[in-house]
């Protein structure tokens, strides 16, 4: 049996790698194992990764350190593996771009069984290029470019829809406004990155009912925006 899915595992215990291996391979994963994070990288950029199973408290970089790196360039599926139950740990994972999270000690078959459904989630994403949102209040196709709202085609700017894709496609990610004009703009851009406060203000324009009460594009404090459709 082979799923055809290549699984990055990366923990600096040998035994925790060891046993997720097993269990991975028994589904017919090909497993790559990684035992800091800087190999991890090496690893995920010189493979065809599918999703990676990420402990955050590694040697060199921490797992959040990781995972924003690799946002920057993927959307490959995380699994956090962490100690920390408080719930603003998981919660800063989930802002960074993890998609979920197994606190340990953990259940190996738990572990596997939300690898199997996580995948199966982004396999699904890849087949449909169209997300819809609040009873198809907005949507997004991705094949024409094309968003809308109630039904009516939302003429929107090549930035602004950038961004109001890149923020559909990560609804559990809590964005800076330097990652979006990363995103968005380019490396290459160096402007101000206030510049995307202006651009999130006409697109709320556009497609929120009410631009004070906005239920797509959300202001968190401190942090920057966040993508708030359901």
């Amino acid at each position: 049996m082979t799923n055809e899915k290549n699984i990055l595992v990366v923990d600096d215990e040998e035994k925790i790698v060891e046993v997720v291996k097993s269990y991975l391979e028994k589904e017919g994963y090909k497993v790559f194992e990684a035992y800091n994070g800087k190999n991890a990288i090496k690893i995920f950029e010189e493979n065809d990764i599918s999703l990676i199973i990420l402990d955050l408290m590694l040697p060199d970089l921490t797992g959040e350190e990781i995972c924003k790196t690799l946002r920057k360039k993927s959307r490959v599926p995380i699994i956090m593996l962490t100690a920390k139950v408080k719930e603003e740990n998981i919660l800063d994972g989930f802002y960074i771009g993890a998609d979920d999270y197994v606190t340990k000690p953990f259940s190996p078959k738990q572990l596997i069984a939300r690898v199997m459904a996580l995948l199966r989630r982004t396999d699904n994403e890849v087949i449909s290029n169209i997300m819809s949102f609040n009873n198809d209040d907005l949507v997004i196709d991705d094949l024409k470019y094309e968003v809308k709202k109630n039904s009516q085609i939302v003429n929107l700017t090549a930035t602004e829809y950038k961004i109001l894709l890149t923020m559909a496609k990560y609804p559990q990610k809590a964005f800076t406004r330097e990652e979006l004009v990363c995103m968005v703009l380019g490396e290459d851009y160096d402007g101000f990155d206030r510049v995307i406060d202006t651009h999130i203000k006409n697109l709320r324009q556009k497609i929120e009912d009410n631009t004070r009460e906005p239920k797509y594009i959300l202001t968190i404090h401190g942090i920057g925006y966040k993508f708030g459709g359901e």
